[in-house]
């Protein structure tokens, strides 16, 4: 668990202060790792601080070039002539409602923190990432294989991770820079409160004309989002994978979690688009053409 010089290997994580950013940042620390994991507020670091020995919570906003600038700074001269053996990019947010109607605000904030903030972030650290010939963990989502109704903004944010854990990969490849990528499904995390959070939003904003078009597919999808909300695994499942990418002598570059994932998966590479939507409308209970 020591780098090369005989110092304790050191990693980054972000948006550690719920879920499975947290999980990782615990469980990483537990194998040894100094984790400087990021956080927006001081009740989440104190209880990042009072989570595990080995976190020093780090302030930092993803989306804030000022931000990311002294999270850099801070890790930098904690780690002293040492590199960044590991960054997580986890920090995320999710966007949804019909996309006929979706607000082009919050769809920016979707790319805005999902991915060019995970760029923002990785370009930061790159040079310490590189001096111990470190390796980058980007979170993704079975959604970003298998895109799911009314949260395709959500979904295409991690698309576009998918397209750039790929180019990244190859990209840094010369420097032995690993890049993986986590595809969870349902995980039981507070994300499940903000989905729920998410429908009463979206319900409350659309327009006279999207309700009427829309208002029984956003209750259907209430009633889908609870039934995840109790199917979900841990978070702690989601951080085994992320130490093994970070720790493991021949790291995945694809880590599917849960197996709802791993049908998911299986059904977006084999079943034909068409029948696939039909079969997505009956999951969800969608309603069907008039």
């Amino acid at each position: 668990m020591n780098s090369t010089n005989g110092s304790r290997r050191a990693a980054v994580v972000t948006g550690a202060s719920t879920g499975i950013g947290k999980a990782a940042a615990v469980e990483l620390a537990g194998r040894g790792f100094e984790v400087f994991a990021g956080v927006r507020r001081d009740a989440d670091a104190q209880a990042l601080r009072e989570a595990a020995a080995g976190i020093t919570p780090v302030t930092l906003d993803v989306t804030d070039a000022a931000s990311i600038a002294a999270a850099r700074a801070s890790v930098e001269a904690a780690l002293g002539e040492r590199g960044l053996a590991g960054l997580v990019n986890n920090a995320g947010i999710g966007v949804g409602g019909p996309l006929e109607f979706v607000g082009i605000d919050g769809l920016r904030r979707q790319f805005e923190v999902n991915v060019i903030g995970q760029i923002a972030v990785t370009q930061a650290f790159l040079p310490a990432i590189r001096r111990a010939r470190g390796r980058i963990v980007n979170m993704g989502s079975i959604s970003g294989r298998m895109a799911t109704p009314f949260v395709g903004p959500y979904s295409a944010s991690k698309h576009a991770m998918e397209a750039l854990t790929d180019a990244l990969r190859i990209e840094l490849r010369p420097w032995g820079i690993g890049v993986s990528i986590v595809e969870p499904g349902a995980i039981d995390t507070p994300i499940w409160d903000k989905a729920r959070t998410m429908t009463d939003e979206i319900e409350r904003d659309l327009p006279p004309e999207g309700a009427a078009l829309y208002a029984n597919a956003v209750v259907a999808m209430r009633g889908f989002l609870e039934e995840q909300a109790k199917s979900g695994i841990p978070p702690e499942r989601v951080a085994k994978a992320v130490a093994h990418a970070l720790t493991s002598r021949r790291p995945k570059t694809r880590y599917l979690v849960g197996a709802d994932a791993r049908m998911q998966a299986v059904a977006a590479a084999v079943v034909p688009d068409r029948l696939l939507d039909r079969l997505v409308v009956s999951q969800l209970r969608l309603p069907r053409r008039p």
